[in-house]
């Protein structure tokens, strides 16, 4: 696995902190930016992107790692996210295991406005991850 530095870190929070300014959530209000590291080292980022038709809303983390993946990335090995709220959001269940596809070893944190934040891996945010067995 590769380790990601605390300057990393410092880099990744700040562009999911700008990809979070284009977010599109005029239905409830709640921005968020994500920004992914992928194996190579390049970052990606994405924001969230509301729908009148709630279920076509994509979440930051699966727009970052969508973009990463277009890119040419196929190993994603940090995630940050940003919330301009007084405490770090975690990402919900769909993300998570979007991230497993790609990063089953990924190490996430959670920035806010607020003075928290939130490390997790990968594993701790999802246990038990759904893989289809090996071809």
């Amino acid at each position: 696995m590769i380790e990601t530095t605390e300057a990393q870190w410092v880099e990744l929070a700040a562009a999911a902190r700008q990809a979070c300014a284009n977010a599109y959530s005029p239905y409830s209000g709640f921005r968020v930016g994500a920004a992914v590291r992928s194996g190579d080292g390049a970052i990606a980022t994405g924001c969230n992107v509301e729908n009148a038709s709630f279920g076509l809303t994509v979440c930051a983390e699966r727009n970052a790692v969508f973009r990463a993946i277009a890119d040419g990335a196929r190993e994603i090995t940090a995630v940050a996210l940003y919330t301009p709220t007084p405490e770090p959001a975690m990402p919900c269940g769909a993300c998570r295991q979007v991230i497993a596809e790609f990063g089953r070893d990924a190490h996430i944190r959670s920035f806010c406005d607020g003075p928290a934040v939130a490390g997790f891996t990968l594993g701790e945010l999802l246990p038990g991850v759904f893989t289809l067995p090996a071809k």
